[in-house]
């Protein structure tokens, strides 16, 4: 592939912030609780995968205040 002109660049660029514009109105159409289950889905793979084997103290906390969002969530 050769080298991009001025107006393929600018046209490149201008795809990518209609991209980035649409993602962020699908963003904020989100609901709280969709986005914390996708949250709670990406957590959960994370720890199929042994991603969370080494938590120090820090990432301890936090996975505390996960597990306890994620009951309130739940109920």
């Amino acid at each position: 592939m050769g080298q991009l002109t001025k107006e393929q660049a600018l046209a490149f660029r201008k795809r990518w912030q209609m991209v980035n514009t649409a993602e962020s109105r699908e963003l904020r159409k989100t609901s709280f609780a969709e986005k914390l289950q996708q949250t709670d889905a990406l957590m959960a793979s994370g720890q199929a995968l042994g991603w969370n084997n080494a938590i120090d103290s820090d990432e301890a906390e936090l996975w505390e205040r996960w597990q306890q969002l994620r009951e309130k969530y739940r109920g």
